[in-house]
């Protein structure tokens, strides 16, 4: 499976435990964690719940490398990074319907924050 980072597709490099989280995970049960990896399901793009975790886990402190994983879109990408997510975990099929120029274009996904450029 492609993994998506800001520099585009590559081959998943990471070897240790993860610890899964699926989308439907109650907010309220979060703590901050010390695992190395955190992995949360999307089971469909059109379910968001999943940026509301990696947020909250963010806020809460965890510093690990947190991954999005299953139907999260190219559109989805820049999204995705705000909320706290390092990478993407893709099928083949997805990268196939949108390649990895697609990624690329919402890459830069800090200079197009509308949030950041309100505050000045």
């Amino acid at each position: 499976m492609p993994i998506v980072t800001d520099t585009g597709f590559a081959e998943d490099d990471y070897t240790g435990e993860i610890v899964d989280l699926p989308s439907d995970t109650d907010p309220a049960t979060l703590k901050a964690s010390n695992a190395e990896m955190i992995r949360i399901d999307f089971p469909s793009f059109a379910d968001g719940r999943g940026f509301t975790l990696a947020r909250l886990l963010r806020l809460r402190g965890y510093k690990g490398r947190l991954r999005a994983r299953g139907h999260v879109i190219a559109d989805q990408y820049a999204m995705a990074r705000r909320a706290g997510f390092d990478e993407v975990e893709i099928d083949e099929a997805l990268a196939s319907r949108q390649p990895e120029d697609q990624w690329l274009f919402r890459a830069d996904w800090q200079k197009n924050d509308y949030q950041a450029r309100l505050r000045g």
